[in-house]
């Protein structure tokens, strides 16, 4: 796995993916889901740039990935964390590491809980990091 580093600690959870962009997202969807997490937006960054600035990039899709019970929790703490919500899944191609390399990065929970700067969600950011861990470790 790889660690995508801010100030306080890691800002992502990754890891690059060799095979099938369609693939690699399919396997992504499923390990979401499978891993306690539903995906409640989808956002094609290399269509919207096509469309709207006529723009051509390598394929890059952010899948919010969301945990129903968690999400409620985190909310009673404080609505203002719904500012990181949800937690952004990426997946693009990497043409750096190879014609069929595909990088998949979490948002960190943890990460996520340190920018909301809200109290008393160590806990619970900390469970929810360890099953995104799960998550993109169940695609290596």
């Amino acid at each position: 796995m790889d660690a995508y580093a801010d100030p306080d600690g890691e800002l992502g959870i990754g890891t690059v993916v060799h095979g099938d962009f369609d693939e690699v997202v399919e396997r992504t969807r499923a390990a979401i889901a499978e891993g306690g997490f539903g995906v409640l937006t989808e956002i094609d960054v290399t269509a919207t740039l096509r469309d709207k600035l006529g723009r051509e990039i390598e394929r890059l899709l952010i899948l919010g990935a969301c945990n129903p019970a968690f999400a409620a929790e985190a909310l009673d703490a404080s609505r203002d964390v719904s500012l990181v919500m949800p937690c952004n899944v990426v997946v693009r191609e990497d043409p750096a590491l190879g014609a069929d390399a595909v990088r998949v990065v979490a948002m960190s929970p943890a990460a996520m809980g340190r920018m909301a700067g809200v109290a008393g969600l160590g806990d619970l950011m900390g469970r929810a990091e360890e099953m995104m861990r799960g998550i993109i470790g169940s695609l290596e």
